[in-house]
């Protein structure tokens, strides 16, 4: 057929491209459907003008199906076809395959076609979940009428009439497993807008069990079938016309179909939706917020629906009740928590959040009617209400009730019961966190944290820690009350980033509780916890935990023991909710070692110089007592005065025993080393004894980046004889079957880089250009570069917070270096989404650094270093200097 201006292909190309412009500049309010009736009309058009066209029209029909038959189409969504023939698919089926489909793959659309009989089609539904939906969703187009509703008849009576609780169970039961697979959406800062839980593939699925059940031919008969209420089925239209608007920005954006939200696209949909930074959020972080919003409500829409008709969860239909409710004005029913009437609820508005209580204790749910009046009647939570004793006694109770089957204060949240007992918590529902390292909006991140505190010493709990559980169950009552509030309320201050967000929550806490009749010391211990949730972490990631003046400083700050152990769970507890950048094995051993030391001073008190000196020499007699040889008693006798006393008092006697064999192995060698497996924390321990020399941490530093090994930790000793003892935590090789081989590689690559044949910077620039790799955008944050001349009395401490990047440890030790300065620490800690390497560093004499020379000298240098991604780029630098204090 010769291609006119008139030809059915050209028009469809016009129609698409107009109708898309449209919808782009915000024009085209129903772009899915009028997209549908476009290709409509292409296939109408050339059915009609097809040369076996008056054959078709009476032996073949053209259908719709899948998101085409829904008129789902977005703007690259695939085209999905049924020809459909009576009893026989037809010789000219091919034909008009050619004349139909090819033109369309011709101009790049993705169109799937299947040409069936009645019987075919049929018997493919029965084996096939997928066919069977997608045949549901079936739309007639053009051709013989009267296939169609044959099709749709014998479906129903052959297919789901048979065997509809089958059906809607594997329905069910796929639904979870992609649950399980593509995450949970609404708690997810890369969700998927198809297959994620809260995505569109929840509505599909409302969609087809009501098909099923009530032969349902239109979304709007959820409404009108009793499924949904009128004020539901508007707020789903509004979310789905939401996500269906960002994703077919998303296929525009992308050039393609598709359904995951990742972190490249997120700024540029934001603007393109036209949002604006508003109350310290960006566009990008308001324009997820409410992404998260639209998908919450299908989520919870979703949930509803399988349980008030009978499925849970899982995909078998729940047949009996088995607990009751001893209180008047609730029933259960269908395993579900309900108001016995909504008159209940205005004779006594307590039993809003009594029922909350009730569902904890019974560890059954509200069912959905429930929500429905708690949202209804949620007016009612008035200041009075919020600070009633009967009120404040029945939240205590929900909030320290361990519910191992679902989170009550998540239903809560979801009826917006909880954001009218606490208004303060409004401003942080779906705030997000624009950053790699929290995965979880402020909210839900909230609810994480206190159900990972609930969990500790249960079977729900993931931390494979007894310690954690221990210390929860010999908790008073009244200190788990004070635990989780803190818990609760730890990130309240994020509603106003540009403060400190532990100081203003601190304050925030104090308000919500004083009004609530707290007695004053609960107050304070929960306002502490909230101020300080941060520093043990920090401490534990950026300071020398064996130094004994880390721990005393802290404990010091903490003062009490039981301060200390609700302040450690909340840690753990808010690190495990944050994300898995936020939590490692390793972030866990840092943590228990400095909290144990810290506790352990809170015990004994502050061990005196006396008591060190004792300590010290009590070690050199269990070294001395393990050697049988008198000479080798008097060769260790002697590298003890070479050893300095930091050395002698933090290291362990079976350690020094240990460096003294490497140190008698080295002879003439630059180096000898030992590995050893740390299975707690799945780390490796090198130790390196060298023959001192300039830039040696630098380059060893710079060869395990060569190696692709990750430095977590380091320790530096100098021994008075010029001996190096450098101590590595470091990562495993990834592919740790060939381990051996790899540290063998390193091992042999170190000497050359000592010896002087390999020039390291060459080969590490190699590596890092051809290491490129896309990073996921996120907000930048200044570098910042901080020396802290107060927490040590012997070390200026250096900290360096930037981008990770490929050979940044390397590059900013030989910054260091270059500026005269000896590195006797090293720590590599995360920040958001930056690092934060942190040094203990004097200079070449051993003095601390405090002339301003020397500061500037240090910033320039390092400056210099500071890379993203390998690409140099000027900085944005926050320079502080804190001045020197010497004790």
């Amino acid at each position: 057929m010769k291609k006119t201006d008139k030809h059915p292909l050209l028009i469809l190309q016009r129609n698409r491209n107009e109708l898309i412009s449209s919808f782009l500049k915000g024009k085209e309010p129903d772009f899915l459907d009028r997209h549908a009736r476009i290709l409509d009309d292409y296939f109408i058009n050339v059915f009609k003008k097809n040369p076996a066209a008056p054959v078709s029209k009476k032996s073949c029909a053209i259908i719709a199906v899948g998101g085409y038959g829904r008129k789902e189409q977005c703007i690259h969504s695939d085209v999905d076809l049924l020809l459909l023939f009576e009893k026989k698919v037809s010789e000219e089926a091919d034909d008009l395959v050619k004349e139909i489909v090819y033109p369309l793959w011709d101009i790049g659309l993705d169109v799937g076609y299947a040409a069936r009989s009645i019987k075919e089609s049929l018997h493919i539904a029965g084996k096939d979940i997928e066919a069977l939906t997608s045949t549901l969703d079936a739309r007639f187009i053009c051709g013989a009428s009267h296939l169609f509703p044959d099709l749709m008849k014998h479906l129903r009576e052959k297919v789901i009439l048979k065997k509809s609780n089958k059906i809607i169970g594997s329905l069910v039961e796929n639904n979870m497993n992609r649950h399980k697979r593509f995450g949970d959406s609404t708690y997810l800062l890369e969700p998927n807008l198809k297959v994620g839980r809260g995505g569109l593939r929840d509505y599909h699925t409302m969609l087809w069990i009501a098909r099923i059940i009530s032969n349902l031919t239109r979304p709007r008969d959820l409404e009108i079938y009793g499924y949904l209420s009128h004020e539901e089925f508007h707020a789903l239209e509004k979310s789905l016309s939401f996500i269906w608007n960002v994703r077919n920005r998303l296929h525009n954006l992308t050039g393609r179909k598709c359904d995951q939200l990742h972190f490249e696209y997120q700024t540029d949909l934001a603007c393109a939706l036209k949002y604006n930074a508003k109350n310290g959020q960006q566009p990008v972080e308001r324009f997820l917020g409410d992404l998260h919003s639209n998908m919450e409500l299908i989520k919870q829409l979703h949930m509803m629906f399988l349980y008030e008709h009978g499925y849970t969860t899982k995909y078998q239909r729940k047949i009996k009740q088995t607990k009751q409710t001893g209180i008047d004005g609730f029933e259960v029913i269908k395993d579900s928590l309900s108001f016995s009437s909504p008159e209940k609820i205005l004779q006594s508005p307590d039993l809003l959040i009594k029922i909350f209580e009730e569902s904890a204790v019974l560890k059954v749910p509200l069912g959905y009617e429930a929500k429905r009046f708690v949202k209804e009647f949620a007016y009612l939570v008035d200041d009075k209400y919020r600070v009633s004793t009967s009120s404040v006694k029945s939240f205590e109770k929900i909030l320290t009730t361990f519910a191992p089957t679902f989170n009550v204060l998540n239903e809560m949240f979801n009826t917006g019961f909880l954001v009218h007992f606490i208004p303060e918590l409004k401003a942080i529902v779906n705030r997000i966190q624009y950053n790699e390292y929290h995965i979880y909006p402020v909210d839900k991140h909230l609810l994480r944290t206190v159900q990972t505190i609930k969990n500790f010493g249960t079977s729900e709990d993931t931390s494979k820690d007894r310690l954690y559980g221990n210390l929860y169950n010999k908790f008073t009552n009244t200190n788990r009350k004070i635990l989780l509030w803190a818990a609760l309320l730890h990130d309240i201050g994020k509603k106003d980033p540009a403060k400190n967000h532990s100081q203003k929550g601190a304050e925030i806490a104090r308000s919500i509780l004083v009004r609530r009749g707290y007695k004053s010391e609960e107050i304070e211990t929960v306002s502490f916890l909230i101020e300080e949730h941060l520093s043990l972490i920090k401490t534990a990631t950026r300071r020398d935990i064996n130094d004994e003046e880390t721990a005393i400083s802290f404990a010091r700050k903490v003062k009490d023991k039981e301060r200390l152990k609700m302040l450690y769970l909340l840690t753990i507890a808010d690190s495990m909710a944050t994300g898995p950048k936020a939590w490692s094995a390793w972030t866990s051993t840092l943590l228990k070692d400095l909290f144990l030391k810290v506790m352990n001073i809170l015990e004994r008190g502050e061990l005196a110089t006396k008591e060190a000196v004792s300590a010290v020499e009590k070690k050199k007699e269990g070294v001395l007592s393990s050697i049988s040889s008198s000479n080798e008693r008097q060769t260790t006798e002697t590298l003890f005065n070479f050893m300095s006393p930091r050395y002698l008092l933090y290291t362990t006697a079976q350690d020094i025993l240990e460096h003294i064999s490497l140190y008698k192995n080295l002879g003439n060698a630059d180096f000898v080393w030992k590995i050893i497996k740390v299975s707690d924390s799945n780390t490796r321990t090198v130790t390196i004894c060298a023959k001192d020399r300039p830039g040696l941490v630098s380059k060893i530093a710079g060869i395990f980046t060569l190696h692709s090994l990750d430095i977590l930790d380091t320790q530096v000793y100098t021994w008075r004889n010029n001996i190096a003892l450098d101590i590595f935590k470091v990562n495993p090789p990834l592919d740790q079957i060939f381990e051996e081989e790899k540290w063998a590689k390193t091992e042999k690559d170190l000497k050359f880089a000592l010896s002087g044949k390999l020039n390291l910077t060459k080969a590490l620039d190699k590596k890092i250009s051809a290491y490129q790799t896309a990073k996921p955008y996120t907000l930048e944050r200044p570098h910042r570069i901080v020396l802290d001349n107060k927490s040590s009395s012997f070390f200026t401490i250096v900290e360096v917070f930037t981008y990770d990047s490929p050979g940044l440890l390397f590059k900013i030790t030989d910054a260091l270096f270059r500026c005269n300065l000896d590195i006797r620490i090293a720590k590599i800690a995360t920040k958001i989404d930056q690092v934060v390497d942190v040094f203990y560093v004097r200079d070449f004499e051993g003095q601390k650094v405090d002339s301003k020379k020397q500061i500037d000298k240090i910033k320039k240098t390092i400056e210099q270093v500071l890379t993203v991604y390998g690409s140099q780029f000027t900085v944005k630098l926050i320079w502080e200097y804190e001045a020197s204090s010497y004790c």
